[in-house]
């Protein structure tokens, strides 16, 4: 597997905050999805209010 690198911002109390995090994952479009998984199960989080920005290896 490939580690990616994904960049955004997720909708937190205070306004847009601003994450990049670093993801495991065999193409991009896997780690796109296991992006939005982890911050959704983290923080609570509905796909609309996350916005994955690049995705890159």
């Amino acid at each position: 597997m490939t580690e990616y690198t994904v960049t955004g911002s997720f909708e937190a109390r205070e306004g847009w905050q601003a994450f990049e995090t670093g993801v495991d994952a065999p193409n991009e479009d896997v780690a796109e999805e296991r992006t939005y998984a982890e911050f959704g199960s983290q923080h609570n989080l509905k796909r609309t209010q996350i916005e994955v920005e690049e995705v890159e290896a």
